[in-house]
């Protein structure tokens, strides 16, 4: 019940969780983006020995509309049991933003670990990042790089 608790606070913004953390917890909307791209989604352009690796998968992304901050498609897929990791594609140009780390163990009741929008710069990851620590961990995208905004780990 207490897991089932902290995970409900920390998706649905319980203010004491954030008052404890400080700062507010960020929103999609402070993160808005004001144009959406509707043309065709650029190939990925396979620079690293990452982007070439996933090749396939950021090609099948590549598929897909628009469906982070503006003009990305975020593309996730397993890499193993309950753990998922991904790229976040610039539909205009092709070059790929890979997501700092993967992500596992996420709560049981959360349905899916991501959350984004098309019309965001902010995603949320909630679980354990690296499989390191458990919480939920906020992020902007800017200039192809997840920044860190704000932690809210789970008690050990």
């Amino acid at each position: 019940m207490t897991s089932l608790f902290f995970a409900l606070s920390l998706l649905l913004g319980n203010p004491l969780i954030a008052q404890q953390n400080g700062a507010a917890t960020p929103k999609f909307e402070d993160y808005a983006v004001k144009e959406q791209y509707k043309g065709k989604v650029a190939q990925p352009v396979l620079r690293t020995k990452s982007d070439r690796e996933f090749r396939t998968r950021l090609r099948e992304g590549a598929k897909e509309k628009v469906n982070f901050a503006g003009h990305y498609v975020l593309i996730t897929w397993g890499c193993g049991g309950g753990c998922v990791m991904g790229a976040a594609l610039d539909a205009k140009t092709g070059t790929v933003s890979w997501i700092p780390f993967t992500l596992c163990c996420w709560p049981l009741e959360v349905e899916d670990p991501l959350n984004f929008r098309v019309d965001s710069k902010l995603i949320v990851f909630t679980g354990s990042r690296g499989e390191q620590g458990q919480g939920v961990y906020y992020y902007r995208f800017e200039g192809g790089k997840f920044v860190l905004l704000k932690a809210i780990e789970k008690p050990q």
